[in-house]
Order: C-alpha cells, then sequence, then structure tokens
C-alpha cells in the first residue's frame, strides 16, 4: 500500500514539475543562436539598400545583388527600407555576398557601426585621400532633419531635399554649396531613416530615373540624382 501511494505521489510530481521544465528550455532554445536573420538577402531579393566598398574605400549603395561587383562583396550592409531593422546608430547588418548557402540565402551579420565604417579606412590608408575620406562628420553637418538657411538668417521653408548618407561625400558637397548659397534644404538620411528611403524611392520611380545612387535631391519638386551645381542653379532658377 506503501509503495502504491508513493508511486502516485512521484506520478503527480513529475505532472507538475515536468512540463514546466519543458516549457522553459522549450523558449529558451530559440533565443540561443538559433533564430533565423531578421533579414534575408538572396539573389532575386529586391528592394533593399546594399553598400558596398570599393578598393579605395568609398561607399555605393545598390538596390539589386547582382549589381555588387565581387570586390565588394565581402562585408555588404544591408537595410530593408520597409523596415527599422538595421537603422540603428550602433548595430548594423552585415550580408557575404561572396557564396551563397544551400537554400540559396547569403549569411547575414550583425556588426557595430564603427567597425563597418572601419573597412573603409584601412582600405582609404592603402590608396591615399578619397572624396569620402575627406567628407566632413556627419555630427558636424548643420542641416541635418532640419532647415537651413544662409549663416545670420532665420531658418525658412525648405526649397532643396537632399537624401543622403553621413559617408557620402557628394552628399557633403552638395549640401556644402547650398550653405554657401543660402539656400534652405532639408538633409534625409536614408539609411538610418526607413521612410526617408521610402519617399526617395518613389520620388525615383515617379521620375522614371534609377534607384542605386546617392545624393538624390528634390529641388523644388524636380529630382535629380548626384550633386551638380549647375543643375540645382538651373532649377532653383530665379530663387537664386
Amino acid at each position: 500500500m506503501r509503495l502504491v501511494r508513493a508511486w502516485a505521489l512521484l506520478c503527480a510530481l513529475t505532472l507538475v514539475v515536468g512540463p514546466s521544465v519543458a516549457c522553459k528550455r522549450g523558449h529558451a532554445s530559440p533565443t540561443a543562436g538559433t533564430a533565423a536573420p531578421p533579414i534575408t538577402v538572396r539573389d532575386d531579393t529586391q528592394g533593399l539598400l546594399l553598400t558596398w566598398i570599393d578598393d579605395k574605400g568609398d561607399f555605393h549603395v545598390e538596390t539589386r545583388v547582382a549589381d555588387v561587383p565581387l570586390m565588394g562583396r565581402d562585408s555588404v550592409r544591408v537595410v530593408d527600407p520597409n523596415r527599422d531593422d538595421g537603422t540603428h546608430a550602433d548595430r548594423v547588418y552585415v550580408v557575404d555576398l561572396r557564396q551563397a548557402g544551400p537554400d540559396g540565402t547569403y549569411p547575414v551579420r550583425t556588426m557595430a557601426r564603427a567597425d563597418f565604417e572601419a573597412i573603409a579606412v584601412a582600405r582609404r590608408e592603402k590608396t591615399g585621400p578619397t572624396l569620402a575620406s575627406a567628407a566632413p562628420p556627419a555630427s558636424s553637418a548643420p542641416g541635418a532633419q532640419a532647415d537651413v538657411g544662409a549663416p545670420g538668417k532665420p531658418a525658412s521653408r525648405p526649397v532643396v531635399i537632399v537624401y543622403g548618407a553621413s559617408w557620402c561625400g557628394a552628399c557633403h558637397q552638395a549640401m556644402d554649396y547650398l550653405r554657401r548659397k543660402g539656400i534652405p534644404y532639408v538633409e534625409k538620411d536614408v539609411e538610418k531613416d526607413p521612410a526617408a528611403a521610402r519617399e526617395m524611392q518613389q520620388k525615383l520611380a515617379k521620375n522614371g530615373l534609377p534607384a542605386g545612387s546617392i545624393p538624390v535631391i528634390d529641388v523644388r519638386g524636380k529630382v535629380m540624382i548626384g550633386f551638380d551645381p549647375h543643375a540645382i542653379d538651373s532649377a532653383l532658377g530665379q530663387a537664386l
């Protein structure tokens, strides 16, 4: 009789304790590094912003995997404009596009933003100064996400929007030119702001322009790719 009662008590404890231990293990296992990457990259993936670094340390942005050259495929920053993933200030997603896995996806990992930018710095040191390396740091660029007017003048409604990124030398050149002219503008970082990236892509599509290069400059509704002071002056017309 005692054996029967002991067996019954053991069974009861197994039913109570067993499921709680299994439940913890079940919840714990996916967070132990087995979760799928938050961004999936395949050869046919579209709509991503792929930032690769050339041998001179300059950055380039593509929207298709096929457009990233072999020399820059080892460490490519990836941003999905439709998601906030990868837009954090200190961490970025980096994909290795040199060889896809058996399922056709390329390996994606997280990396400190500083470490990713250090790759460009190391390549610049081998080749000397470039346009990107000469650009001022993002923190020193007045006008980021704000209206800017001429020095000593109050800010007014912007007539120019510059879609770019902190590492883009041509973007800094465009904004420096606008400041010297006293032309109000707004800077929108398409890497840190998914909404800005979507807005830029919509304007490019509406105007039949190809994506893949920055800056994209909107001058009173006229959209242009790259920094061309003559094109900006022409679009502004009498505003100058």
